[in-house]
């Protein structure tokens, strides 16, 4: 392609509202224009872009044996309705009605027109495995998106789908998936992880997510460099660290207007790891005191699965419920249900005194109060692992793929059934596996890029090489720059050519700036001597190679 021809809109300010690095190269190179609130156009750069990582996804689906399909992206209500997640989702979930007043839906992800084909179509044993994929757009109605690419409310995304017979043909087909996942990432040039994961609203029993490291994740993962434990920070098990166990005795302590951990353990001297928070919650099953100690954070979602949906009580509900005002709770003597931190069975610590200004001082669990024990707190820089007990790290990271073990939860409410080989009829044992393309996208540019621009992956780049003609005025070097032109795109590589009549200033900073992964520079200089350059937009590294070569070379 000539770049005279192109449409590439490269700008050299930073837009406005451009906050994420991989938002802030996308439009000044062009690659895509913000039409509203998480709605983007891609242009020719960007389509192509996205062409790449597809063209990827495709080989690594089709190698495992998954067969493309193309679902619609509208869906009628009472599909939705079956499986109960027409009530459960809320407003991101983009509704409507057709001209019938029926009830319908933008697709956000296709489980249920999934199973409802599955349905249709697999009668028997004989007819499984399957494993069935579209790269489709999806749509969300995000209350904040941002972060360009990364979150927006019109999304492309790879969803495959394995249909079997039992666990064990699940199981095969989720390793098969995480297999290809680690070959997408790796060829489109991401460092990643995989890590455990909630499974969310999409249910099931097991999931795992694939993450990549970046300053503007929106997620963070838990990682022990030691053993190689890696989960989401919203499943993650961990230990606080261990501390001294005192001995101190039981004793009241007067506390003048001192509520929070932070405010008494001034006023004390004594550190917050010997204090306990006492936080209570009120849930659809009444209320509940959680304890966890007092330089930890209470993991709402480890919470949900405990009790159920909840919400932080209000402080007159704290007085009418507990009898004391908020700030002075400790979990002694208390009534109602208690849930506390593992990390807590042993020692001596500190506690609201349930009563006004008061704080007791020597509380040992077991002794001074009882609880039920399971882990409650958000693992966080400094913890250790709970499998080998060596220091955790904390990352940010950007989700770039997940992989569920969804069972029978869509097969049955749809009565996606087989025969089995004795006729009865068994529900289908269902997987689900996501890939945002745009999302890899932005996170080979969170990885890789420089002050002057993006340094693309060779696997994904919009162009192989970009050639640099630096003076259109010279006869010898327009014949050399289409001469090179026209080998290299025989020989199936893919060439910008930079016909532009401008500076060579403004050519080589676009270059850089839309990442191409080698440039040829062809100067009046160097062809004297029948010489071009041939430099690596990564290492920056210039080689002066004969013109004749220089297909070969590259």
């Amino acid at each position: 392609m000539r770049f005279s021809k192109m449409l590439i809109p490269t700008l050299r300010e930073i837009p406005a509202d451009a906050e994420a690095i991989s938002h802030i190269l996308m439009v000044r190179a062009g690659y895509v224009r913000q039409l509203a609130a998480g709605l983007y156009i891609y242009l020719p750069l960007g389509l192509s872009l996205m062409r790449k990582i597809t063209r990827i996804l495709r080989d690594e689906m089709d190698a495992i044996g998954a067969q493309e399909i193309a679902l619609p992206a509208l869906h009628p209500a009472e599909i939705w309705q079956e499986t109960g997640r027409w009530s459960v989702i809320g407003e991101e979930m983009f509704r409507l009605k057709d001209r019938t007043g029926r009830d319908m839906c933008l697709g956000m992800t296709h489980e249920e027109i999934m199973t409802w084909l599955a349905q249709k179509e697999i009668r028997s044993y004989r007819d499984l495995p399957q494993v069935w994929y579209q790269i489709q757009t999806k749509l969300r109605d995000e209350a904040r998106p941002k972060s360009g690419v990364l979150r927006t409310r019109e999304f492309l995304m790879k969803d495959s789908y394995s249909f079997d017979a039992d666990e064990e043909g699940l199981e095969k087909n989720y390793q098969l998936h995480a297999a290809a996942y680690h070959k997408i990432f790796s060829r489109c040039g991401l460092n990643f992880s995989m890590v455990q994961s909630d499974p969310g609203m999409m249910g099931g029993a097991v999931s795992h997510e694939f993450m990549a490291p970046s300053p503007s994740g929106e997620d963070e993962i838990v990682l022990c460099d030691s053993c190689g434990y890696a989960a989401n920070v919203e499943l993650a098990l961990s230990n606080p660290k261990k501390i001294e166990i005192k001995d101190w005795a039981f004793e009241e302590v007067h506390t003048p207007e001192k509520r929070t951990v932070a405010e008494v353990s001034s006023f004390l001297k004594i550190k917050p790891e010997y204090f306990l928070k006492s936080l209570l919650l009120i849930s659809d099953n009444g209320a509940v005191l959680a304890v966890v100690r007092g330089d930890q954070e209470m993991h709402e979602k480890k919470m949900n699965r405990l009790i159920g949906t909840h919400r932080p009580a209000q402080k007159q509900e704290v007085k009418d419920i507990l009898g004391v005002e908020a700030g002075f709770i400790g979990p002694m003597d208390q009534k109602i249900r208690i849930v506390a931190d593992i990390s807590l069975q042993e020692g001596a610590y500190v506690s609201g005194a349930n009563k006004q200004h008061y704080h007791a001082k020597g509380i040992r669990p077991g002794k001074d109060f009882t609880a039920e024990w399971h882990d409650i707190t958000l693992a966080k820089e400094g913890d250790l692992c709970a499998g080998c007990n060596a220091p955790i790290r904390i990352e940010k990271v950007i989700e770039i793929g997940n992989i569920f073990k969804l069972g029978t939860k869509y097969s049955v409410p749809l009565k996606a059934f087989y025969l089995d080989e004795k006729g009865q009829e068994i529900p289908l044992i269902m997987g689900s596996y996501g890939i945002g393309p745009a999302r890899i996208a932005a996170a080979a540019i969170e990885q890789n890029h420089d002050k002057d621009g993006i340094i693309w992956p060779k696997s994904i780049a919009p162009f192989d090489v970009v050639i640099l003609p630096l003076n259109m005025n010279d006869a010898k070097t327009v014949e050399t720059a289409e001469k090179l032109y026209n080998e290299l795109t025989g020989k199936g590589i893919d060439v910008l050519l930079d016909d532009r009549d401008e500076r060579a200033g403004v050519k080589f900073k676009d270059a850089d700036l839309i990442g191409i992964p080698a440039q040829i520079i062809i100067g009046e200089k160097n062809l004297k001597d029948g010489l071009v350059e041939i430099k690596d937009r990564k290492t920056k590294e210039i080689q002066k190679v004969k013109v004749g070569e220089v297909t070969e070379k590259l």
